[in-house]
């Protein structure tokens, strides 16, 4: 079961001229009255569990949506796509009269990009409607950012969690982030979460630690039990509370677009898991998985499926590292 969003995206791929630099930060500018030629323009979906769904479902998984949609023509492609990869639908929510959670993300050709976000239905999701029933059912689940007014369905899956023991994957939300790890429900949730997931930014403020080593021990001491920490280009690194492991980016790949390349990187690591694989493997799945994606455009076109996902595995010249933690 993935639970959280689902989104509708509009890709506006600006030329090189859009970008200016404002101190060390890169940034679009887009004159006030002037009229803007594009590159490109691509409709795609997304949003957290819509591409966690889709990529698990890709690679063989019995995967299920639980999330919002509205009843509007962005909804009703959401569903079908959706329904097109093979995602179980009976829990996805339509809610009459409501838009689909929309973006419009400005893209540059070296992978830039800026998302105009819109939560529409998607804060819809709440503990009223979260179907425990049939998560009570469920080998894995997987819990994508939500929205603040659906942070009450964490008791539920607390719940589930100590009586059942799914496993879960978790990658946290902005609020929740910002919370930190010591407040009530994330210390509760911590220590049955299975695979965590955080870039580097979000492992320092989750933890209020300086360093990533200092934080990861944070979280292994909060209870979580194995952690993947991206950090960009620089690739990922991971812990199982045993080794800290290094794996680097596959360089090989032309970096188009990075939207989805974390819910990739979390669906390939979420598979090898469920598969049995050892955790250094996993974090190979993950980051293949993620280079497919960052090679076209949108978060899902470029999701690999389980035969291509084995084969890479198998092909694959990256190499990871470890030491002792």
């Amino acid at each position: 079961m993935s639970i959280g969003g689902a989104t509708y995206d509009l890709f506006v791929r600006l030329n090189h001229d859009a970008l200016c630099q404002e101190g060390d930060k890169n940034m679009f500018a887009l004159p006030l009255g002037e009229k803007v030629h594009v590159d490109e323009v691509i409709e795609t979906c997304g949003g957290g569990a819509s591409n966690t769904s889709v990529g698990l479902a890709r690679l063989g998984c019995a995967a299920l949506f639980e999330g919002v949609i509205g009843s509007d023509l962005w909804g009703e492609r959401l569903l079908k796509n959706l329904q097109k990869e093979g995602v179980d639908t009976q829990n996805a929510l339509i809610v009459e009269g409501e838009v689909s959670s929309f973006s419009i993300i400005l893209s540059a050709r070296e992978g830039e990009r800026v998302i105009l976000y819109t939560p529409g239905a998607n804060a819809h999701l709440h503990k009223s409607n979260f179907d425990r029933d049939i998560a009570e059912q469920m080998d894995w689940v997987y819990l994508n950012h939500i929205q603040e007014s659906a942070h009450d369905i964490q008791e539920d899956i607390v719940e589930i969690l100590a009586q059942k023991r799914p496993s879960l994957t978790w990658n946290p939300g902005g609020r929740q982030i910002a919370a930190g790890i010591e407040t009530e429900m994330n210390s509760r949730l911590l220590p049955f979460t299975d695979l965590l997931l955080l870039n580097v930014e979000e492992a320092l403020a989750f933890t209020h630690a300086s360093t990533l080593e200092a934080a990861l021990s944070c979280l292994l001491r909060s209870g979580a039990r194995q952690i993947c920490v991206t950090d960009g280009r620089k690739g990922v690194t991971g812990t199982d509370g045993k080794k800290l492991y290094q794996c680097p980016c596959d360089d090989t790949v032309e970096v188009v677009d990075t939207t989805g390349a974390g819910d990739a990187f979390g669906t390939g690591v979420t598979w090898a898991l469920l598969k049995g694989l050892p955790f250094p493997t996993a974090l190979k799945a993950g980051t293949l998985n993620a280079a497919g994606v960052v090679g076209a455009f949108g978060a899902q076109r470029g999701l690999l499926t389980e035969t291509q996902l084995q084969e890479r595995l198998l092909s694959t010249r990256l190499s990871v590292t470890d030491r002792p933690l």
